[in-house]
């Protein structure tokens, strides 16, 4: 089976011109023929296509370095060299390419055939009659042909899918997706099995199919890049819709819920605007099937669209997907970017944090939404909180500030009390 590669950075070079030629016609009773040297052909470019039969990096794991062919020398009695075909790499719908140097994004490769050209070939050096002038007739200069572009790129690969499984490590989301796909992901009874994104295809009817990603399960700090990071969070930004897959048996399936929540919301604010269908999973356990009622009606009242099922069992996963292909139905169609729909603007651990009469309070686009997202009923999530206050250097910043222990800290509408 091919290993999932989701990041590689390769060498890219053009194709040089080729060299012009300086030459003069020898021709029989043609004691002084003109100059007939002819120009050099145009170097290869490099070129990045789409094709439909790659899902991952992998073929550039080993091959790291591409060159493109040099244009041909030009010849007499003004023949132009030949000019160089262009190399073409294939790669997968999904890639984002940067220039690796300058992190510039030169493109944004997802549909198929899609092509982009990332270096372009030299051109072709001119040959002799090109410089003759009415005082130099018979030029014996010509030119070399122009160096081809060099460039070290990053390729980034985000999935392109329909829906987007996410939860919390064993939630059961490889198991669903093995049940309504044909994709065989690696399955283990342990937490962070899926390490790779899998995707599969599930044909609702004769004309109807879902294309789903099952997400590596996230653990806290993702946003920081900590674990898989960004390196799986990237693919999440593709999908249209999320079913949200709680573990019927975890410790507390609603703390799990928010806890992911401001994972994606950390990571990008778009992500947690999606539509998501939040699913208990689980429910041929007894105990699950007596915490279902607690856990649809907490979730109600917080406005989600809250739904059963038992992966393994099967039970009410087709009803499942057919409603998340009508929450598809009912989105408009994505637009085609040539650009990122993703470039931060500000760096997501910036804040601040100011002195005022009754306390202290923090400024922080990203604290202050991860409070607003935090479960303040569950001790587990202000917990993680915490911990994400210690992570970001809030913090640690409090106490140089000279925090105690009582005085309230202020986070966007949260009044909170300092505790050493």
């Amino acid at each position: 089976m091919t290993t999932f590669i989701d990041e590689a950075t390769v060498e890219v070079q053009a194709g040089n011109g080729g060299d012009g030629m300086m030459h003069f016609r020898r021709e029989a009773h043609v004691p002084r023929g003109g100059p007939d040297g002819g120009d050099g052909g145009k170097g290869g470019d490099v070129v990045l296509i789409v094709t439909p039969h790659m899902n991952t990096l992998y073929n550039f794991r080993n091959q790291k370095r591409y060159r493109a062919d040099d244009g041909g020398r030009g010849g007499t009695n003004n023949k132009t060299g030949a000019s160089a075909a262009a190399l073409t790499i294939p790669v997968p719908a999904g890639t984002l390419v940067y220039d690796d140097e300058t992190n510039e994004l030169l493109g944004d490769l997802i549909e198929d055939d899609q092509t982009l050209v990332v270096v372009r070939g030299g051109r072709g050096g001119r040959g002799n009659p090109r410089f003759k002038n009415s005082r130099n007739k018979a030029p014996r200069i010509a030119e070399k042909g122009e160096p081809g572009q060099e460039r070290r790129l990053r390729l980034e690969l985000k999935l392109i899918a329909d829906v987007g499984l996410v939860g919390v490590p064993n939630a059961g989301k490889s198991t669903l997706l093995s049940v309504v796909t044909n994709a065989k992901p690696k399955i283990a009874a342990y937490p962070f099995t899926t390490i790779t994104p899998n995707l599969g295809v599930m044909s609702l009817d004769t004309e109807t199919t879902l294309v789903i990603a099952d997400i590596p399960g996230l653990i806290e700090g993702a946003h920081e890049g900590v674990g898989l990071g960004h390196e799986f969070l990237r693919h999440i930004q593709r999908t249209r819709v999320l079913i949200h897959i709680l573990d019927g048996l975890g410790e507390d399936p609603i703390a799990d819920f928010f806890q992911i929540n401001s994972e994606l919301a950390l990571f990008d604010p778009d992500l947690a605007e999606k539509p998501q269908i939040v699913v208990l999973n689980k429910m041929d356990m007894p105990s699950v099937e007596e915490r279902w009622p607690e856990v649809k009606k907490e979730l109600k009242a917080k406005g989600y669209e809250v739904m059963h099922i038992s992966a393994i069992a099967q039970t009410n996963v087709r009803k499942l997907m057919f409603r998340a292909h009508e929450l598809l139905a009912e989105m408009p169609e994505p637009e085609i970017y040539t650009l990122p729909v993703y470039r931060p603007e500000t760096d997501p651990r910036a804040f601040e944090i100011e002195r005022e009469s009754d306390g202290w309070r923090v400024h922080g686009e990203s604290i202050e939404r991860a409070a607003a997202m935090t479960y303040w009923e569950h001790w587990q999530s202000v917990g993680r909180f915490q911990r994400i206050l210690e992570t970001i250097g809030i913090d640690k910043a409090l106490r140089e500030a000279g925090v105690k222990e009582g005085d309230t800290v202020y986070i966007g509408e949260f009044v909170l009390e300092w505790e050493h």
